[in-house]
């Protein structure tokens, strides 16, 4: 079953751009156009990239940094959440136990 598709109009560096996306999903796709025109506004902003191509591989660049340095957060707090988890089943195992324990 197809996702209603919607067309969006966004606007980065001044430029409209027409983008077809599913209906669920245009807010986060026009939160992207912003972050997106924010970053390439930065590096325009700084004088030492010029040309829009070169404008948008740079941001390219910059935001997949961010992707794989959150990513690499994310497996590390997801780690110690299971460790953190794991413990606490250990613990509530052997309070059971105990528990059980003192009723025979």
């Amino acid at each position: 079953m197809s996702e209603k598709q919607t067309t969006v109009s966004v606007k980065i560096l001044e430029k409209e751009y027409q983008v077809a996306c599913p209906e669920d999903e245009v807010d986060a796709l026009t939160a992207s156009a912003r972050y997106l025109d924010r970053q390439m506004s930065d590096i325009r902003g700084t004088g030492k990239v010029f040309g829009l191509d070169r404008i948008a591989v740079m941001a390219a660049l910059n935001i997949a940094n961010e992707l794989i340095s959150n990513r690499g957060r994310a497996e590390q707090v997801s780690g110690l959440a299971e460790e953190k988890i794991h413990r606490l089943v250990d613990r509530i195992s052997s309070t059971l136990a105990e528990h059980k324990q003192l009723k025979l």
